[in-house]
């Protein structure tokens, strides 16, 4: 039997919005975009140099904070804050230690605010899933009192009248799916592009 081409398809639903697809994750009913679902990043995968494990302190502490928090906002393009970047490197002599602490920083931050959305889009799914099933339990209602010899027309106009504002409501939240789905995968761009910019001021040291 072919799958549905609606995530929340539910038999005689019409709501006529069909749910993206390819690639989704069957297995995972609160991960309804095309995009894989990949739970958890690495700062190994991005940054080619070790990064050492304790916090620094002082002077270098305040300015990895402020580079890396700048670095982290996605309002500010990657390119715009290549001088600073620089300027940074120059004046630490493109130390991988303290560009790996600037590139974990920004890690940290990023990584917990898409860890954040991959959470709403799970309570969104539910949330869909949810209203896709009060849905068909209206319209079985609706069929079930239409099927009587006296039906209670009140009841169906109640009813369909429900159904109609479901369906409304339904149909506005998938059209924030897109922006929802993407946003993970933004971040994870960002996140490369940030190493990539931080890797060419690198200077190897020994």
């Amino acid at each position: 039997m072919p799958r549905p081409t609606c995530l929340f398809a539910l038999a005689g639903m019409t709501i006529g919005l069909a749910w993206p697809v390819a690639g989704a994750d069957y297995s995972d009913p609160t991960w309804p975009c095309i995009q894989r679902k990949v739970e958890h990043l690495s700062v190994g995968l991005m940054w080619a140099y070790p990064v050492p494990e304790d916090r620094a302190s002082g002077e270098l502490a305040r300015e990895i904070d402020e580079l890396g928090g700048a670095l982290s906002l996605r309002r500010v393009e990657v390119e715009e804050l290549r001088p600073q970047v620089e300027e940074f490197a120059a004046n630490h002599s493109g130390d991988p230690d303290v560009l790996g602490r600037v590139f974990k920083k920004t890690f940290s931050s990023l990584d917990a605010r898409r860890t954040r959305i991959m959470g709403g889009i799970a309570d969104f799914s539910q949330s869909q899933i949810a209203l896709s099933e009060q849905i068909d339990a209206t319209r079985l209602e609706m069929d079930a009192l239409m099927a009587k010899d006296d039906p209670e027309f009140d009841r169906v106009d109640a009813l369909e009248e429900k159904l109609d504002w479901d369906q409304v409501i339904y149909t506005d939240r998938q059209r924030s799916i897109t922006y929802l789905c993407e946003t993970p995968q933004l971040i994870e761009r960002r996140l490369f592009a940030i190493a990539q910019l931080l890797a060419v001021y690198v200077e190897e040291q020994g």
